[in-house]
C-alpha cells in the first residue's frame, strides 16, 4: 500500500518577497532563480547591476545595485521596499589563502567587513519589514568554514564563524516573534567565482576539484534554500549542513585517481 502524497506546503511562494543579496552570480544568482521558479516576487541585490539586470529580465525580478560594505547603499535598499517575507543574507567571499603569520589584515578587514559587518548592515535594515511580514524568514549563507577551521583559511573562517554566531544569537533575540533564523552551511561547491577569487590562480583552482565526482553546484544549495523557506512557518531549521558525497569533512575528500 502506497503512502499518502503530502500536499504541497502553503508557504511556497505566493507572491511572498524574497530579498536575496550577492545575486549576481554563483549561489545568489541560483537561489534567485529558483525562488522566482517558486512563485516567489524576488529582489536581486549586488554590486554588478549589469548581470543583475539581466538575470532580473531573465526571472522577472528586480534588480537593486547594494554594496553590503556601505551603509547607505544598505539604507537605499531598505527605502526602496515595501515588503520583505524573505531575506537570503548571502553577499560574502574569501579573498586569501594566507596562514596566520603571514596574515594580510587587509584581506581579513575585507573578509570581515563583506561576510560579517555586511550581513548585519542588511539585517538591521530589513528587520522591521520581516516582522511586519507576520511570517518573516532570515537565511544566513554561512560555510562549513564556519564550523570546522583549517589550515590557510583563517581570514574566511573567523568570519563564517562569525556569521555561524550571529545567526544563533539573532534566533535566541527573536524567539517568539515572527521570524524565523536559518543558516545553510555548504561544504565543497563549484561555482564560477569564489575559488577563483580567493586564489588569484586558475591553475590553483582547478586543484581544488580535480577528481572530485561531482561536487556541488549553485543548483544544489539553491535547492536548499528553497526548501527551508518553504516550510510550514513553524518549523525553524536552525543550520542545515549540505556537502557532496564525496566530501565527508573538510579534509576528507574523495578523490578519483588521475
Amino acid at each position: 500500500m502506497s503512502s499518502p502524497s503530502l500536499p504541497p506546503s502553503p508557504f511556497r511562494g505566493q507572491g511572498r518577497v524574497a530579498v536575496v543579496t550577492g545575486a549576481s552570480s554563483g549561489i545568489g544568482a541560483a537561489t534567485a532563480e529558483r525562488l522566482a521558479a517558486d512563485g516567489f516576487t524576488v529582489v536581486l541585490a549586488a554590486r554588478r547591476v549589469d548581470r543583475l539586470t539581466a538575470l532580473a529580465e531573465r526571472i522577472g525580478g528586480r534588480a537593486v545595485q547594494l554594496d553590503v560594505t556601505d551603509q547607505s547603499s544598505v539604507d537605499a535598499l531598505a527605502a526602496g521596499l515595501d515588503r520583505v517575507d524573505v531575506l537570503v543574507n548571502n553577499a560574502g567571499g574569501a579573498f586569501d589563502t594566507a596562514p596566520v603569520a603571514d596574515a594580510d589584515l587587509d584581506s581579513w578587514q575585507r573578509t570581515y567587513d563583506v561576510n560579517v559587518l555586511g550581513t548585519v548592515r542588511v539585517t538591521r535594515a530589513l528587520l522591521p519589514a520581516l516582522r511586519a511580514s507576520g511570517a518573516g524568514d532570515v537565511v544566513f549563507m554561512g560555510s562549513t568554514a564556519g564550523l570546522v577551521s583549517y589550515e590557510g583559511g583563517a581570514s574566511y573562517t573567523a568570519a563564517k564563524h562569525g556569521v555561524h554566531t550571529l545567526a544563533e544569537t539573532l534566533r535566541l533575540e527573536l524567539v517568539g516573534e515572527p521570524v524565523r533564523v536559518m543558516e545553510i552551511a555548504p561544504g565543497m561547491v563549484r561555482t564560477e567565482e569564489f575559488t577563483l577569487n580567493r586564489t588569484q590562480s586558475q591553475e590553483r583552482t582547478e586543484a581544488v576539484y580535480r577528481g572530485v565526482r561531482e561536487p556541488l553546484v549553485a543548483a544544489d544549495v539553491a535547492d536548499v534554500v528553497s526548501w527551508v523557506v518553504t516550510r510550514p512557518h513553524h518549523v525553524n531549521v536552525d543550520l542545515l549542513v549540505v556537502r557532496p558525497r564525496a566530501q565527508a569533512a573538510q579534509h576528507k575528500v574523495a578523490r578519483d585517481p588521475e
